[in-house]
């Protein structure tokens, strides 16, 4: 493990995810993939749960539809998914523990920035209802110019946005596509939920149960705008 790499640092800007991160959204994409199978009588497959987490939407779809036999419904399954998605969020915007806390401590001293998987209005909807979205100065999203995680582009363009270099600023996931996504893009690492087994785990500098962890919060009220 590297946590000396972010408890003995400070950053110069941090990029947190937003689902399941900042948003506890997680399982509004479960539900909705569950609503999507049902619709089309489809039977999900074992273990689809796990593969699918990080996964942009577009790439969801298309995984349901491979791996139940039915590439023909490829846009059908992905809009479905992304439609059920977008109402049930919209009625249960929850925020992660400790998230609040900490995006509000952070956005006083530095500059912030989401970099996420999901389309921009449902990001943006969420944080507002959250009460969070005026403390980021910059929301990215994957696009047609800027590809989803796991590949660094979305990170990479968020700490540009940020003016600061890659390699001084800190990334906050908790899917191990995003962290993926973080590290090649040269950022630092706070991973959050359970340290994984095997080398997995190296994908985080530092791992923590939730952004309400009393060490995460020490460290962020000594190091965050010193």
């Amino acid at each position: 493990m590297t946590a000396h790499r972010i408890l003995s640092w400070s950053p110069a800007a941090i990029v947190f995810d937003c689902d399941g991160t900042l948003m506890d959204t997680e399982q509004h994409w479960q539900e909705a993939r569950s609503i999507t199978f049902r619709a089309f009588a489809l039977k999900p497959p074992a273990g689809f749960a796990d593969r699918a987490k990080g996964m942009h939407y577009t790439e969801c779809g298309a995984l349901m539809a491979e791996e139940t036999g039915k590439p023909d419904l490829v846009e059908e399954l992905t809009d479905t998914l992304l439609n059920t998605f977008t109402t049930l969020v919209d009625g249960d915007p929850v925020t992660m523990p400790g998230a609040a806390a900490l995006v509000r401590l952070a956005a006083r001293h530095l500059p912030l920035a989401v970099a996420s998987n999901c389309p921009r209005e449902v990001v943006e909807s969420c944080l507002d209802r959250a009460g969070l979205l005026s403390c980021f100065g910059h929301v990215v999203v994957a696009g047609e110019d800027v590809r989803p995680k796991p590949q660094p582009d979305v990170y990479r363009v968020a700490a540009r946005l940020c003016g600061v270099p890659p390699e001084e600023a800190l990334a906050v996931e908790d899917s191990l596509t995003g962290m993926e996504s973080a590290r090649r893009a040269g950022l630092r690492v706070l991973g959050i939920g359970p340290c994984p087994p095997g080398p997995e785990a190296e994908k985080a500098d530092l791992w923590v149960a939730s952004l309400a962890d009393g060490a995460l919060l020490s460290w962020a009220r000594s190091r965050i705008g010193a």
